[in-house]
């Protein structure tokens, strides 16, 4: 009996088959991560003009008077237009598989509709009805922007017009899988993390045994183990005492994590004090405490009527059945 792979994650939706027939667990790029990725490539697009420029002007003024006119500038110019326009996204994406400047920082790729390599033919067609249709639109550039957008809004993987004639799709390189916080560690073997010598084990090795203890229950065995014993050895080679009793290598490598971070802690709130310290104005301000409840005054107690006194001048009564 064969066991069917296991469901794609429910983010995967590039619609990417592999050859064995196994849907792949892709996420296609939506409009928000293509605009960023735009913005940071018009940057770039925007140096490299003005780096393409100032030589282009070295050029023209090394040149003599009688060549230069003004058919031969503009005609310059336009190629400059065309090479940071079009050469630098097909020059980008055949050299750096199928990712520009822009799409490297978002963590972006340009891939064929079946999951294969971009081809240049794609890149260049991708290119072209870009800056005719798309950015900067030189036909009809307002129309053209509002069907991209549309477009890219109603195709249910995200495709712009010019993915959709060359035949390519984008989508994340990056997985979003959910986030897991890491185990907690087992009461026992805290006081022997507390005198651990942790001062050898660098951020590489506390993030490799903390990206462990956070897919632990993605790891099938014997894959668990193996990888739990490898991280194990190589923390207990910068480490010192050993623990002092036997327990599973995730126990260990938990306990080492937990104290670590309870170090670090505790150096930021020393840092932190410090500063509070000498500098008084860049500590945070502290939180506002709550404004006192106000008394509200009590009533009047009902006044009890008194005998009234003697009036000047005229005789008290005495009481004579004594």
């Amino acid at each position: 009996m064969r066991a069917q792979p296991p469901p794609p994650a429910p983010w995967a939706d590039a619609g990417l088959v592999s050859g064995e027939a196994v849907e792949l667990d892709v996420r296609a790029a939506r409009l928000g991560s293509r605009v960023l990725a735009l913005l940071i490539d018009l940057v770039v697009q925007l140096a490299v003009a003005l780096l393409l420029g100032a030589v282009l002007s070295v050029l023209v003024l090394s040149l003599p008077g009688d060549i230069m006119d003004a058919a031969l500038a503009g005609g310059m110019q336009l190629v400059l237009l065309v090479l940071v326009l079009v050469g630098y996204p097909v020059l980008m994406e055949r050299f750096v598989g199928g990712r520009t400047v822009g799409k490297l920082a978002v963590g972006l790729r340009v891939v064929r509709a079946d999951g294969g390599p971009v081809g240049v033919g794609q890149s260049l067609t991708r290119a072209l009805v870009g800056v005719a249709v798309e950015w900067p639109g030189l036909v009809l550039p307002l129309l053209s922007w509002a069907a991209s957008v549309t477009v890219m809004l109603t195709d249910p993987r995200g495709r712009r017009l010019g993915d959709l004639v060359a035949g390519t799709l984008v989508v994340h390189t990056r997985g979003a899988g959910g986030w897991r916080p890491a185990p907690q560690p087992v009461p026992p073997l805290l006081g022997w993390a507390g005198t651990l010598d942790l001062t050898r084990v660098d951020d590489g090795l506390a993030l490799a045994v903390r990206q462990y203890l956070g897919r632990l229950h993605q790891l099938a065995q014997p894959d668990r183990f193996r990888l739990g014993r490898e991280l194990w050895a190589e923390v207990a080679a910068v480490t010192s005492p050993p623990p002092p009793w036997a327990a599973p290598e995730s126990a260990y490598l938990a306990a080492v994590l937990a104290e670590r971070g309870r170090r670090a802690a505790y150096r930021l709130g020393r840092a932190r004090a410090v500063t509070a310290t000498l500098w008084p104005e860049l500590a945070p301000a502290p939180a506002s405490a709550p404004a006192p409840a106000v008394l509200r005054p009590a009533a009047p107690s009902p006044a009890v009527p008194s005998q009234p006194g003697p009036v000047r001048g005229q005789p008290t009564s005495v009481d004579v059945r004594r």
